[in-house]
């Protein structure tokens, strides 16, 4: 009966499951902000490309 009891005492596993879903949210808040960042890259990027091609044309 012992071993059961210190089994639900056990708080090792719960605090690593935090710690991992901690990581995940982490990782997904770092895949949002990247690509979000990576629009604002690709808009001024396609803009500088138009002044380029613009004034080489012209």
């Amino acid at each position: 009966m012992s071993k059961l009891q210190h089994f639900l005492r056990e708080e090792d596993g719960a605090a690593a499951i935090e710690y991992g879903l901690l990581a995940g949210l982490i990782a997904v808040a770092i895949i949002l902000s990247a690509q979000a960042v990576g629009v604002s890259l690709q808009g001024i990027f396609g803009a500088v490309n138009t002044a380029l091609t613009t004034a080489a044309a012209g």
